[in-house]
């Protein structure tokens, strides 16, 4: 994901679900197309991290600060070489 909207959400009293769903809901009402993908930092989730929420995947990355979700979609699959 090269563009992706970066959500800062620090409720630590929901479970991380519940706030990447949040952040979804808002990312379909901004720009009107669900999301994909969240990359999360792996560190600090009492939970662990789910694979996926709902439709979407969800990746751990470190270069995501703690209490932040980069949100977006996932780029195209370039095509193979023929």
């Amino acid at each position: 994901m090269k563009i992706g909207m970066l959500w800062l959400d620090q409720d630590q009293g929901e479970s991380l679900d519940v706030r990447i769903r949040r952040a979804s809901a808002y990312y379909r009402e901004k720009y009107g197309r669900a999301p994909d993908l969240c990359c999360v930092h792996p560190r600090g989730h009492k939970d662990g991290l789910p694979s996926r929420v709902d439709s979407m995947e969800i990746r751990p990355q470190m270069t995501v600060l703690p209490g932040h979700f980069w949100i977006g979609l996932k780029e195209p699959k370039e095509a193979a070489p023929a």
